[in-house]
């Protein structure tokens, strides 16, 4: 099977084509010995399969960025068939410059001409033909994002010869040297022998590691520094050589769309409250049990009428309760009121239907209770997810990290932070690997180390069933507005550690942010369905291997006694798990979910020690648990029919603060806690391997403590509003510190050796 490697500037389509080439084919790995996505998927349009190779979005092939090597390591090492260099049409000369490089390794390469629907659009116009004859290799106009061009594309890279001699724009000017060091690589035999010249050339540290190539470097080089000339010559041979590849609409001096777009998207003034409003109103749709606050507008003149007024029969009550209960449901909690009921007759006929009590404990409030527990939020995930990838897909996002560059600035960070960290609200493991794009090793660190404070879809489902029962059971607030409120929350505390970080044991300068803002468009279709259903793809794997066996063990635990005999579930209070909770229970009294809430308050203690392993986990201990006291019946909650009557998405959590008695803020406190503490197994894997060595284990201590300082702050604030003093004064306290240590009127080691000194 012929495989082509997709190499392209970050922003120039090349995931689009990925996507439109592969399709459902496609899937994600790692790069050998990294921790960078490798996508790999199979084209299937032509006579034959062909393997596609999505590498990473590189500016050029010099080893400033690991993605720059990993790209170049795999061209060079693995010897793919062909090349497919996505050049991003309306931005010609600054693509082309990756592809001068390109031209120079021993490999076929084919140009993909991408967004000539958007240059046509603007009245330019692009002689594909003449830049095929300026550079040698094939040249093809597509549309990644209308699928245009396509198969044109691949039957001519197809079609192309495997063997291809390496061809470089530094001929006339370079001669001498170039020739000094090929002749280097083509004595140890060493292929695409005129890519490695030059880059010795340019001083470069790959090349410079190689046996002999220091002598090599010395006497191609004699003293001279070749590495802005061969920059240089490349520019300028794009600009004097390929400038009459692309005309541009005669007369054309009117703002183009994007240009319009911008004036108002990216203002100085109004570009933060137009974001912090499509924000609101993406939580709003995802979230609200008061859709366009209908009822609440309904209730000045005398409000709707509540479900149970309305006298509807069993199962039309049922269904109409999908929708409406005294308000219209946002379109998110529709969906996920339908799950939830799918999930919750599903796991009756099931249980129902097993007569063994211990087994249907296992399966049905167990098993099927704690996968559903978190299934059942999947539509609500993939819904806030599909919101960010339009946005994404539609060129905002590269605006709002433009837009914040001057407010991350004065943290110690460059707009380009922004991206990685707004990758959080999805994942944090891409998230994470995505600061790789951050030049300065002490700006990555700080990035990596905030990510987990932006909440991503593993934890949406706390923050949900949460704000939902606090909603339903104590009959105040707003499910979404609580859900907007500890987002914010979350990047607020991001603000404050990157702060801190970056005047003390991160202190640096911030480095230059240069970022090219792609047009406006619309998102394809099919691109963002291929975004979901690797979404879901994702969720469901983790839902039935980490989550399975999690529930499973966390039922075994709760209902067996440390002599191994089974306990049903009116006596779970004497189960391993109930005393492993209650041992740690007072650990997390000052976060309000600790001693102070009962008997059974070891079951947030025990959701939070689980969500260590995947957020996910958290939930699924509140399906698993909450089934258990639910069972309990009047007996323990003392209103259990009342708790299966108010809303059966949330029936668990519900239970667990009817049980405990725990209070909003301890429950605010709880949400913060699983927000800011380490997150998932996964996601620390990848912080090891993304951080300095050295710097993973204060970063754990930094997740913990910041965790723990914040949910304290919120539960004390919350129940006794005087202590906002006294955080103050705190933060005072520490603020002055960090100034006057900075200033150097406050540095406690050189006072300890002046006094030492003074001593002697």
């Amino acid at each position: 099977m012929k495989t082509f490697a997709l190499a392209g500037n970050p922003n120039c389509g090349k995931t689009t084509l990925f996507n439109a080439l592969t399709g459902a084919t496609a899937h994600v790995g790692n790069w050998p010995g990294v921790t960078v996505d490798k996508r790999e998927g199979v084209y299937k349009g032509g006579n034959e399969n062909v393997n596609i190779v999505d590498l990473p979005g590189i500016y050029s092939l010099s080893p400033y960025t690991p993605e720059e090597v990993i790209s170049r390591n795999y061209i060079l090492g693995e010897h793919p068939y062909g090349i497919i260099n996505i050049v991003d049409a309306t931005n010609l000369e600054r693509n082309l410059y990756l592809t001068t490089q390109l031209l120079e390794i021993d490999v076929p390469v084919i140009v993909a001409l991408n967004m000539m629907d958007e240059v046509e659009k603007s009245g330019d116009k692009i002689d594909a033909k003449s830049l095929e004859n300026a550079l040698g290799v094939p040249v093809v106009e597509i549309s990644a994002l209308k699928s245009k061009g396509i198969k044109q594309l691949m039957d001519r890279a197809v079609a192309m010869s495997a063997e291809r001699k390496g061809t470089t724009v530094l001929k006339g000017v370079l001669d001498k040297q170039l020739e000094t060091a090929c002749a280097f690589y083509e004595a140890a035999g060493i292929k695409s022998s005129l890519f490695h010249a030059v880059k010795l050339l340019e001083n470069d540290e790959l090349e410079l590691e190689r046996k002999g190539a220091k002598q090599a470097f010395e006497e191609a080089v004699a003293g001279e520094d070749l590495e802005a000339v061969i920059a240089d010559e490349r520019y300028k041979y794009i600009s004097s050589n390929l400038a009459f590849i692309k005309v541009k609409k005669a007369g054309k001096g009117v703002l183009t769309k994007s240009d319009r777009i911008d004036r108002v998207l990216t203002h100085r003034i109004w570009a933060i409250p137009i974001f912090i409003v499509i924000l609101f109103c993406i939580f709003h749709i995802t979230f609200s049990e008061d859709f366009l606050y209908i009822g609440a507008w309904a209730g000045i003149g005398g409000g709707l009428p509540a479900l149970d007024d309305l006298e509807l029969s069993e199962g039309l009550a049922a269904f109409v309760g999908i929708f409406y209960d005294g308000a219209v449901f946002s379109p998110g909690v529709i969906l996920f009121n339908i799950f939830d009921t799918i999930f919750g007759l599903i796991t009756d006929g099931i249980g129902g239907a097993i007569q063994t009590e211990w087994l249907s404990g296992l399966v049905a409030d167990g098993i099927l209770g704690g996968l559903f527990a978190v299934l059942g939020f999947l539509p609500q995930i993939l819904l806030l997810f599909l919101f960010f990838s339009i946005l994404e897909d539609t060129g905002y996002m590269a605006r709002i990290a433009f837009v914040l560059d001057r407010i991350f600035r004065r943290f110690g960070l460059s707009g380009r932070a922004f991206m990685p960290m707004i990758m959080g609200f999805g994942c944090s493991v891409p998230a994470m690997i995505n600061t790789r794009t951050l030049a300065d090793e002490k700006e990555r660190t700080a990035t990596v180390r905030v990510i987990p404070f932006f909440s991503c879809g593993a934890k949406l489902p706390i923050l949900v069933a949460i704000a939902g029962g606090i909603v339903t059971y104590f009959r105040v607030g707003n499910a979404d507005l609580i859900t907007y409120g500890m987002y914010i929350l979350g990047v607020c505390s991001a603000i404050v550690c990157v702060l801190l970080m970056r005047n003390t044991t991160l202190k640096g300068e911030t480095p230059p942010f240069i970022m090219e803002l792609p047009a406006y468009h619309l998102p394809g279709f099919k691109n963002l369905m291929l975004h979901l259903w690797d979404k879901t793809k994702h969720f469901v794997k983790k839902a039935f291997t980490i989550i399975f066996a999690s529930t499973v063990i966390i039922w075994l635990l709760s209902h067996l006694s440390w002599n191994w005999h089974y306990i049903p579930d009116e006596e779970m209070q004497n189960s391993i798990l109930a005393s492993i909770g209650m041992l740690v229970q007072p650990v997390f009294t000052p976060l309000g979910f600790g001693s102070q809430i009962g008997t059974f308050g070891w079951v947030f203690a025990v959701a939070a020690l689980t969500g260590l392993i995947a957020k996910e986990n958290v939930i699924a201990t509140f399906g698993t648990l909450g089934a258990c006291l639910i069972s309990m019946g009047a007996a323990i909650t003392g209103n259990a029919d009342a708790i299966l009557a108010d809303e059966e998405g949330v029936t668990a959590a519900i239970a667990m603060i009817e049980a405990t008695g725990i209070s909003i803020p301890a429950l605010i406190a709880f949400i913060a806690f699983n927000m800011t503490t380490i997150p998932c197994f996964a996601a620390c894997a990848t912080a090891k391997a993304e951080l300095p060595e050295g710097k993973f284990k204060l970063t754990v201590l930094l997740w913990l403590l910041s965790s723990y300082i914040i949910s304290a702050a919120v539960y004390t604030i919350g129940s006794w509003w005087w202590t906002l003093f006294i955080w103050l004064a705190v933060v005072a306290v520490v603020t002055t510190f960090i100034v006057l240590r900075n200033l150097g009127k406050f540095d406690i080691l050189a006072i300890f050796k002046r006094k030492k000194k003074g001593e002697e």
